[in-house]
């Protein structure tokens, strides 16, 4: 395993990181998202640390909260080892205040995570989303006191635009809050929307990247194909939340197909690798319903694409630009670009 620091922390993280998502006592919400056992989840928890993984990915929303239930005791003796993070934000329950980011909902639900998780600490508490409803102020301020208090020791965002996460940094730093430490943001090679934005950004703050859905809802893995896509029994067709060309994606499917066999390494393996590669990206997660899932991702971290790999894929799947970015980038001085440029091997 690798493992890298989170941001601007001395958090060390393993490049891979295992998400709970799938993690229920029977929440049949999202059948097909929701559908490992206590069992499985044991078994699951155990190989990945085993591979070295000590990073962990929950959220208080998942299966009702069920998946922090089953993680913390998956890890059950082994809290000391590793990095727990969970989130807050989607609702959780029926009455209006049990959502969003307001100090109410923040104190109360950090304390509902806590003992579902059998823990007296979170590692990584997340904002899981935007709020538009409450002020920007508010949820900082609701943040800082939960890691004044002990309960949490460092701080994210998930799905959030790149303006919030500057402007909630600047009022962190002016007014002495605990800063956003990195961002869990989706990204895969049907999904780079952050690279025009979210990642400049976070190289000017210095915030780490973890990444959500790298294989787009398992369709990188290769599993699918135009046939068995409306199948009711697959997570796509009962969870899909991707906005992707499907057409596009199939392309796609191909060329790392001829990487995969090149190399002697699964399609997943091979679009995992292209995310390994990218400098922004601190740690990945994967998710598995099936152990043999999880083994699979697990070899992905001993993938290394060459640039010229990495080069093909970046050119087969180039974002449409977008202005202003467009205009920006005709304008950058070529002459003073290529003198300030990186030497070689470095």
């Amino acid at each position: 395993m690798q493992y890298q620091t989170l941001g601007n922390t001395g958090l060390a993280v393993s490049r891979l990181a295992f998400g709970a998502m799938t993690f229920t006592n029977g929440n049949q919400d999202l059948g097909t998202v929701y559908k490992v056992g206590a069992e499985l989840a044991d078994e699951l928890v155990g190989r990945a640390l085993e591979a070295g993984i000590n990073f962990f990915d929950t959220a208080d929303a998942y299966a009702g909260g069920e998946s922090e239930t089953l993680l913390g005791r998956a890890l059950k003796g082994r809290r000391d080892e590793v990095v727990i993070a969970t989130k807050v934000g989607f609702r959780t329950g029926p009455a209006l205040a049990q959502a969003g980011l307001s100090r109410r909902h923040i104190l109360w639900s950090v304390d509902q995570s806590l003992k579902r998780l059998g823990t007296g600490w979170i590692d990584v508490y997340i904002a899981h989303k935007e709020d538009p409803f409450t002020p920007l102020d508010e949820t900082l301020e609701a943040l800082d006191a939960v890691v004044r208090a002990g309960k949490v020791r460092y701080l994210g965002f998930s799905n959030w635009p790149a303006w919030k996460v500057s402007a909630a940094l600047e009022i962190q730093k002016a007014r002495g809050l605990a800063p956003f430490t990195h961002g869990q943001m989706h990204y895969s090679l049907l999904g780079r929307d952050v690279e025009r934005d979210v990642v400049p950004m976070m190289r000017r703050y210095g915030l780490g990247l973890t990444v959500w859905s790298p294989l787009a809802s398992g369709f990188l893995s290769g599993k699918y194909t135009r046939k068995t896509l409306d199948d009711p029994a697959n997570r796509i067709s009962g969870f899909d939340i991707l906005p992707f060309d499907k057409e596009h994606g199939f392309r796609v499917l191909e060329k790392l197909r001829t990487i995969a066999a090149l190399r002697d390494i699964t399609v997943a393996q091979a679009a995992l690798g292209w995310l390994l590669a990218k400098p922004a990206v601190t740690s990945i997660l994967v998710g598995a319903s099936k152990l043999h899932q999880l083994e699979d991702n697990l070899a992905a971290v001993d993938v290394a694409l060459s640039e010229e790999e990495v080069a093909d894929l970046d050119a087969a799947t180039a974002l449409p630009p977008v202005y202003p970015n467009w205009f920006c980038d005709r304008l950058i001085d070529q002459p003073m670009a290529q003198a300030l440029a990186p030497p070689p091997g470095r």
